[in-house]
């Protein structure tokens, strides 16, 4: 497990965005809550008040925490393809299908060389 902690005060931390999602309440005013936070809310008699009410919690809390990103491995990863791997080590047709490859390999490059050659001498002829 690895952990990469940056801890930070008030003083250095950069901005921080969050989304709001704003209601009108029923018995008039609204309700601002933190997207993601629904402990982080806050109440106004105006929108205007919810969020300076909301922004205010938000800075009291932070002041008081760090924020830290945290790194974990996953333990139960394997390669997607790992599954695949030898699954033809016993096949007695691998070694030709693999010549069969080299092969064509060879003919599409040296089609590829006759190609770019035929570019080449138009290019000297222009």
């Amino acid at each position: 497990m690895n952990t990469d902690l940056l801890k930070s005060t008030a003083s250095n931390l950069p901005t921080l965005t969050y989304s709001v999602l704003v209601e009108a309440e029923k018995d008039e005013g609204y309700k601002a809550t933190v997207l993601g936070l629904p402990d982080c809310n806050a109440n106004g008699v105006t929108r205007e008040e919810a969020l300076i009410n909301l922004r205010q919690l938000l800075t009291t809390r932070l002041l008081n925490s760090e924020i830290v990103s945290l790194e974990i491995d996953n333990p139960n990863f394997e390669h997607p393809w790992m599954k695949f791997a030898g699954m033809f080590k016993d096949d007695p047709q691998f070694d030709e299908m693999q010549e069969d490859i080299k092969a064509l390999r060879r003919e599409r490059d040296l089609e590829m060389e006759e190609y770019y050659r035929q570019l080449d001498t138009e290019d000297k002829t222009k």
